[in-house]
């Protein structure tokens, strides 16, 4: 009898479906067929949580998942954290990992994941940093709009640098710290959408953020910086993302001329992080495919702790003290809440006007 492989071929693809439903792995065949995508109107993007989701000390994901109502688990085994959903309002809440590669890599992994509809997705970047004295005081929230990478680059350690050098990093492809020769950027600078980040600001601006004994007894250290000593607000600035944790006054003077030179003096530095880089980078590869809409991210720090520090200390000092707890970590992560939960809520009432068009364009 003559071998017919398409015949063969049919009998298992009728089979295989079958074999797999009687073993109990129904719910992969219906991930893999299944023509009915989860919509997303908004992903809440943070990067840590403590430790439990829910009832203990929180992360940047717990006032999230527990005041949005993300009850909805969607097991998520190729990235860092499982995924929490409000059917309700159509948000989804991910925790990425902390650092620019499991940022990116977390993204990408949601994007590309065909369970879900992220096609009128917005994102938003909700999480602490390091804020800079000179422009904010800690418990302040920045809309930022100029994210830049703080590792791509050439170095040469401090104690081997020309003597006319203030630093030993600079760009690849350059010959001396802020070239003037400015290569075309490779991934140093990103710029989230300018306009949504305004909207957003805008309607946040005025809100009356947490405060604190705790908080102004920290800021009245920093007497030579009069933003710092002002109770906490809402305001625009740039953005860094590195993932070594630097401090000081040095590394600080460092960030502000490293900002405002990729961004060609539009802004200088007033956060630090380490994820929104590798996250704005996912979202921009994802975007050339018609995964996502990459003008609809939004990148919201709240300030934690100050990048650099106080009269009397030394770096070294004062970054061991706040390693042990950051002065502004509770407040930062409810004036995040605030501020961000405002912009959420803004959407995805008004769903049907924010759907197919961004606010601010």
């Amino acid at each position: 009898m003559k071998f017919d492989y398409f015949k063969l071929h049919s009998f298992f693809a009728i089979l295989f479906p079958t074999f797999l439903l009687l073993t109990g792995c129904s719910k992969n065949i219906v991930d893999l067929t299944s023509q009915d995508k989860v919509p997303v109107k908004v992903v809440v993007v943070t990067m840590f949580e403590i430790g439990e989701d829910e009832g203990d000390d929180p992360g940047e994901f717990q006032l999230w998942k527990t005041r949005q109502k993300l009850d909805q688990k969607f097991d998520f085994p190729h990235s860092h954290h499982d995924l929490f959903y409000n059917p309700e309002t159509q948000v989804l809440g991910m925790v990425t990992g902390m650092g620019t590669a499991k940022s990116a890599t977390a993204t990408m992994a949601l994007g590309l994941d065909d369970r879900f509809d992220l096609s009128n997705a917005y994102w938003l970047v909700a999480g602490i940093a390091g804020i800079d004295p000179e422009d904010a005081s800690i418990g302040s929230v920045v809309w930022s709009s100029f994210l830049v990478d703080g590792d791509l680059g050439y170095e040469i350690d401090a104690r081997e640098i020309p003597e006319d050098w203030d630093t030993g990093f600079f760009p690849l492809f350059s010959k001396e710290p802020y070239d003037v020769n400015k290569p075309n950027p490779i991934g140093e600078v990103f710029k989230a959408n300018e306009d949504l980040r305004d909207w957003a600001f805008y309607l946040t601006k005025d809100l009356e953020l947490r405060d604190g004994e705790s908080l102004l007894k920290h800021r009245n250290l920093y007497v030579n910086h009069p933003k710092a000593m002002k109770p906490p607000f809402v305001l625009r600035g740039g953005h860094i993302a590195a993932m070594t944790f630097w401090h000081g006054v040095l590394k600080n003077k460092w960030a502000n001329d490293w900002v405002a030179y990729w961004s060609d003096g539009a802004t200088n530095f007033y956060t630090s992080a380490m994820e929104d880089t590798g996250t704005y980078q996912a979202l921009e590869y994802l975007d050339k495919i018609d995964k996502v809409d990459v003008e609809r991210l939004l990148v919201l720090r709240g300030g934690s702790n100050f990048t650099m520090q106080p009269p009397g200390l030394t770096a070294a000092e004062n970054l061991l003290v706040e390693n042990e707890e950051y002065a502004a970590m509770e407040a930062s992560l409810e004036n995040i809440y605030l501020v961000g939960s405002t912009v959420v809520d803004e959407l995805v009432s008004n769903w049907t006007k924010f759907k197919d068009t961004p606010p601010g364009s």
